[in-house]
C-alpha cells in the first residue's frame, strides 16, 4: 500500500486515502483547520524573501508619482510640530518639562507619526491585496507585517531631521541614545499588535476603513504628544501606561532630550501591553485568516 507525500500549508490538516486498486491514484483530502492554529514562525521565515519584496513594494508605491517623494516623511511630522509650538507652545503655554517646545513636539511626533503610518498601512493590507490572496497560497501575515515594516524608511529620515534639530538646539547626545532602537521596535511592535487585529477585522467588516483615521487621532490626544506626562496624576500614571505609545513617546523624549520623567515603570508597563497586543492579534488573525479568500 503506498502514500503519497503532498506539501500542504501546516495550518491546513490532510487525510491521505491510499488507492485500492493499482490504477487508481492517490485522493488528497483537504480540510480547513480547527480551533486556534499555530503561529507558524518557520514558514514566515521560509516566506522572507516574499517578505522582503513586499515591503519593498509598498515603500515604492507609496512616493510614486509624487513632487517631494520621500520628503514627505520628514514633512509630515515636521510641520504637525510646527502647529503645536504655535498653539500648544505659545498659545496655551502648554508646560514641556523645562524643554524646548518645538524639540519636545518632534521627539515624540516622530515615532507617533512612525506608529501611525505604520498601523494604517497594516489595518488595510489584507484588503488591498485581495487579487494576490485569491491566486496562490502564502502566509497572510506576511502581509501586514510588510505594510508596517514598510514605514521604517520614513523613521529614518525623520530621525535624522531630529538629530539635526538637536543640534541647533545645542542638545548633545548622550549614551541613552542606544535606547533608541528599542523604542523604534516598541512602537513597531505596538502598531503591527493592532494592525494585524484591525487587517483581519476588515475583511470581515469594511466599516474599519472609516474607523482607523478617527482611532488614530483620537490615540493621538490619549498619547503625551502635545503636553507631557507630568500633568497625568502620579496614581493615575501606571494606568496611563496601559496605553503603549506612552511609554514610546517618554522613552524618546528621555533618551534623546534627557526629560526627566521615570519612564522605567512605564515603559514596563506599556511594553507588556503592546506584546499582549501583537500576541492576541496574531493568534485572532490565525484564527479567520481561512476565510479570507472567500471573504476577501
Amino acid at each position: 500500500m503506498r502514500e503519497t507525500a503532498v506539501d500542504i500549508p501546516p495550518s491546513e490538516p490532510i487525510t491521505v486515502i491510499p488507492d485500492a486498486p493499482l490504477a487508481t491514484a492517490p485522493v488528497v483530502r483537504i480540510r480547513p483547520a480547527r480551533g486556534w492554529a499555530a503561529v507558524g514562525l518557520d514558514e514566515l521565515w521560509e516566506y522572507r524573501e516574499l517578505l522582503y519584496f513586499l515591503t519593498w513594494r509598498d515603500v515604492k508605491v507609496r512616493y510614486k508619482q509624487t513632487i517631494i517623494g520621500a520628503g514627505w516623511a520628514v514633512a509630515q511630522p515636521l510641520l504637525t510640530a510646527l502647529v503645536f509650538s504655535l498653539f500648544f507652545g505659545r498659545l496655551v503655554h502648554v508646560p514641556s518639562d523645562g524643554l524646548p517646545y518645538p524639540m519636545f513636539a518632534m521627539a515624540a511626533l516622530v515615532p507617533w507619526t512612525f506608529f501611525a503610518n505604520s498601523l494604517t498601512q497594516a489595518s488595510n493590507s489584507v484588503v488591498s491585496s485581495a487579487n494576490l490572496i485569491r491566486k496562490i497560497y502564502f502566509p497572510r501575515l506576511v502581509l501586514p507585517i510588510s505594510a508596517a515594516a514598510g514605514a521604517a524608511l520614513d523613521f529614518v529620515l525623520a530621525f535624522c531631521v531630529l538629530v539635526g534639530m538637536m543640534t541647533i538646539y545645542g542638545i548633545p547626545p548622550s549614551a541613552r541614545l542606544l535606547a533608541v532602537p528599542l523604542l523604534a521596535l516598541l512602537a513597531l511592535i505596538t502598531s503591527l499588535g493592532v494592525g494585524i487585529w484591525l487587517a483581519a477585522l476588515h475583511v470581515q467588516f469594511r466599516d474599519v476603513k472609516h474607523v482607523v483615521p478617527f482611532l488614530v487621532q483620537i490615540w493621538l490626544f490619549c498619547t503625551p504628544v502635545a503636553y507631557p506626562t507630568s500633568l497625568v496624576p502620579p496614581a493615575y500614571r501606571l494606568i496611563y501606561g496601559l496605553n503603549p505609545m506612552v511609554g514610546v513617546v517618554e522613552g524618546f523624549r528621555w533618551a534623546l532630550l534627557g526629560s526627566p520623567v521615570s519612564v522605567g515603570g512605564l515603559l514596563a508597563v506599556s511594553a507588556t501591553a503592546s506584546v499582549a497586543l501583537l500576541i492576541g492579534g496574531v493568534f485572532y488573525f490565525r484564527r479567520v485568516e481561512i476565510t479570507f479568500a472567500d471573504v476577501v
